[in-house]
């Protein structure tokens, strides 16, 4: 990434990650839980000859700030905040995992500032039960408090996620990392079939799909873009 700009966006801070033209058309990135915006460093890189790339540490992770207190909604609101705060209006939204998530809340609900939806390896109600996790030992790129807090609501999703599916307008891509990925991909079809204007791409290498299939998902992606 070229350039770096930290926006208070109300409840915390936002370290933005910029890179491509300022004036092309703005590319918004948002990785999933546990990562921070390097995450899609070669994907950023092979957009930016052609987009703004704008990839934010999302609160709690990398550079971002800790406020403790940790939601998808509050992640949504955090990047609308910081959108207006950058003077976009419609952008095209990518995410990962809890990224796609966040992304797709912002389609749902502010379906005007969304142009285009890539949604990786995620589903908004998705019933597979996960094992409990412990922090590990040592110091963390990210609040450790920020796992609980999103995996909690993994495990009881707001069933509105699903209902609000049809609220979406833009043209959507969803891609599943195929049975090697925890995400049931059933699930994953059967968001695309609500969707108004989406389709699936499954590209077989797990839950990962842009760091284990880079040049499949950056295919997929500029298809849609």
């Amino acid at each position: 990434m070229d350039e770096r700009r930290d926006l208070d966006v109300g409840g915390t801070t936002l370290a933005i990650h910029l890179s491509g033209p300022p004036d092309a058309p703005p590319v918004v990135l948002l990785h999933g839980l546990g990562e921070q915006a390097s995450d899609w460093d070669a994907v950023a890189a092979a957009l930016a000859p052609e987009f703004r790339v704008v990839a934010p540490d999302l609160r709690g992770h990398g550079a971002s700030g800790r406020p403790g207190e940790y939601s998808y909604e509050l992640m949504a609101g955090d990047v609308v905040a910081a959108l207006d705060g950058l003077g976009y209006g419609a952008v095209r939204l990518v995410g990962h995992s809890m990224g796609a998530l966040v992304a797709l809340l912002i389609a749902e609900r502010h379906p005007d500032r969304v142009e285009r939806l890539v949604l990786e390896d995620t589903v908004p109600l998705d019933p597979t039960p996960r094992p409990p996790v412990e922090r590990p030992d040592g110091p963390l790129p990210f609040d450790w408090p920020v796992v609980p807090a999103i995996r909690a609501q993994i495990a009881h999703p707001d069933p509105v996620w699903w209902a609000d599916l049809p609220r979406v307008t833009a043209p959507t891509l969803v891609v599943g990392g195929g049975p090697d990925s925890h995400v049931p991909q059933d699930r994953l079809a059967a968001a695309v079939d609500v969707l108004a204007d989406a389709r699936l791409v499954t590209l077989p290498v797990g839950h990962h799909v842009h760091r284990g299939e880079p040049e499949g998902f950056l295919a997929a992606l500029r298809d849609v873009l």
